[in-house]
């Protein structure tokens, strides 16, 4: 893998982690029940466009290793390879 690609890698997964802490943050307001109904919405939509934003990254993580595992077939994550008979 190049430099170039290691620093895309990188900067994808704190991206990420930064889009998770800001929706832990989001949740834990709105689950304290007393935020003014324009502010909930306001979260809610912030919510809504950082979760399209993570499924983004994550299905790039995907694509990127299905193309690393191209040269057999692609399993889940865990699945170990069954001997050939």
């Amino acid at each position: 893998m190049s430099g170039k690609a290691k620093d895309k890698g990188a900067a994808g997964a704190k991206k990420f982690e930064k889009i998770l802490g800001r929706l832990e943050e989001i949740v834990g307001r709105l689950n304290e029940g007393d935020v003014p109904l324009e502010e909930s919405l306001t979260l809610f939509e912030e919510g809504v466009t950082l979760s399209k934003e993570g499924h983004q990254i994550l299905d790039e993580a995907e694509r990127k290793i299905e193309v690393l595992l191209e040269s057999g077939e692609t399993r889940p994550y865990g699945a170990k390879d069954e001997p050939k008979t």
